[in-house]
């Protein structure tokens, strides 16, 4: 089949799907990108020859890959979009965001136009000239922030690229931003490709167990504790285990501590919700973490906010046990580590902690009950401070906390704004609490919330931002109007950057 190697990619991203537990979709939603020299005559080209893989045009390269993370996000990394630029400028506004995206452990796929690849009309408009090499260009500055990166100095060198940045990209466990990075001479080049390149190809998204025997050891770490808790991380929402870990806190008694990412695994009104854990945590999962004997570490990165810099648990016989898909981050903190899918893990424990009839004493159940009625009073508190004639962040959280239903969703990222959320908001699932605190990019707000609003069927979507992140970036309210998608702005102004 004769065709452009743009044209090719176009093709091939079109026929990518996923599949877990028996329900598959398209993987490629789409392609955003903004067309100059270095993608329009190759790739632009393509986009508008295949109607199938529908092309959206956004207002600024960082912000078209935000959108892109978030959307991903808000699908629990089943569905994507590939984000597309040209040279120069173009390429390298995208690498801060790129930098979110595998920070955040989410898929995107980057496809920058490139100098070109023959030479013969160097320096092209936008090259960077690299004394010390003529293979380099600013796309090189992708390398430390993707997981995977390839330059496409052939046409037919994507047969063997393209499989391995969907493998990637598919990939819980290596998943991240992935950059093909495109010489504009080559993406209009034609090669005779093979038909087959261009089958439907499903790529299998496995709910990995670890072996029995470490299975088993777990349980018999648990059974040994006396007051665990578990830090819940955004590896649970992505691996839809949220109703597998409440099913779990039923059964054992174990309180739950969420990060960032993790915010919602558990209803704020159940009986096991500390809340918010870390520097930017709740009295109640801050005290009761200080003299945890065992922290179970479900889909977390364990950043510096979560364990206050190390600093959070007291016991000096603490013990950590870890469940994450990513071998790198289960052994953390010397965790014992069980490397697989949080929620194929979680119900494995359960069945064999159910078997063996554990749950937590009533002691610590009345401790656990006390500790988070004292901080549901406090954030009652803040919620009904009634300043006047100014009215509180945390009173403006309260309102909009209590105004959104189960459907609804609330986006945030950066200055003072997540730490006070992170606290107070009273989340009752997964789908409802959406920040970026990974990298914490200011201006990832409304992008990001153009992108959830893309992914979600039902809800509204409402943007919080402070001033300095809404004067950063808020092009793409421009976007959403094109794209008639409904957006709910809450800009919080301080009247100066306070934070950040």
């Amino acid at each position: 089949m004769r065709l452009t190697s743009a044209q090719a990619i176009i093709r091939y991203l079109n026929n990518q799907h996923v599949e877990r537990d028996g329900k598959e979709n398209k993987f490629i939603a789409g392609v955003w990108g903004i067309f100059g020299h270095g993608n329009v005559a190759g790739i632009g080209e393509a986009l508008e020859q295949n109607k199938d893989l529908k092309h959206f045009l956004p207002r600024n390269e960082q912000a078209m890959v935000h959108t892109a993370v978030a959307y991903a996000k808000q699908n629990k990394r089943m569905k994507i979009f590939a984000c597309t630029s040209s040279i120069g400028p173009g390429a390298t506004n995208m690498v801060t965001a790129a930098a979110g995206a595998t920070i955040n452990r989410l898929p995107v796929l980057l496809l920058p136009g490139d100098i070109f690849s023959r030479r013969n009309v160097g320096p092209v408009l936008q090259q960077l000239e690299h004394t010390s090499s003529p293979e380099i260009s600013v796309n090189d500055c992708f390398k430390p922030v993707s997981v995977f990166w390839d330059r496409i100095n052939r046409p037919e060198q994507i047969i063997s690229s393209l499989p391995e940045a969907l493998r990637v990209l598919t990939d819980p466990a290596l998943t991240g931003a992935v950059t093909l990075s495109l010489p504009q001479d080559v993406q209009a080049e034609a090669y005779d490709y093979p038909e087959n390149f261009f089958k439907k190809r499903v790529w299998t998204v496995s709910r990995n167990i670890p072996s029995e025997e470490s299975l088993v050891h777990a349980v018999s770490i648990i059974k040994k504790a006396s007051k665990p808790i578990i830090i819940a991380g955004g590896g649970v929402i992505y691996s839809d285990a949220e109703k597998t870990l409440s099913g779990f806190c039923n059964k054992t008694g174990v309180p739950v501590g969420e990060t960032q990412a993790g915010k919602g695994v558990i209803s704020w009104n159940h009986s096991q919700s500390l809340g918010a854990i870390g520097v930017t945590g709740t009295s109640a999962a801050n005290i009761i973490s200080r003299d945890a004997d065992l922290v179970i570490c479900i889909g977390t990165r364990l950043s510096d906010f979560t364990t206050a810099s190390k600093t959070l648990f007291k016991n000096s016989k603490v013990t950590f046990l870890s469940i994450n898909i990513s071998s790198f981050d289960a052994h953390k903190h010397s965790s014992f580590s069980l490397v697989g899918d949080a929620k194929a893990c979680l119900e494995k424990l359960k069945y064999l902690l159910v078997e063996e009839s554990f749950t937590i004493s009533q002691e610590y159940k009345s401790e656990i009950n006390q500790q988070k009625n004292n901080w549901d009073q406090e954030v009652d508190r803040i919620f009904n401070l009634n300043n006047k004639p100014s009215v509180s962040q945390g009173e403006v959280i309260g309102l909009v906390s209590g105004f959104m239903n189960e459907h609804d969703t609330v986006v945030g990222a950066a200055g003072s704004l997540p730490g006070d959320m992170h606290k107070l908001w009273r989340t009752e699932n997964g789908n409802q609490y959406h920040m970026e605190y990974g990298y914490s990019c200011m201006g990832y707000e409304i992008a990001g919330g153009l992108g959830i609003r893309i992914a979600k069927d039902l809800g509204d979507v409402f943007v919080m931002i402070g001033d300095g992140s809404y004067l950063m970036m808020n092009s793409e309210i421009v976007t959403a109007v094109q794209e008639n998608q409904k957006l709910i702005i809450v800009l919080i102004n301080n009247h100066g950057f306070g934070s950040i």
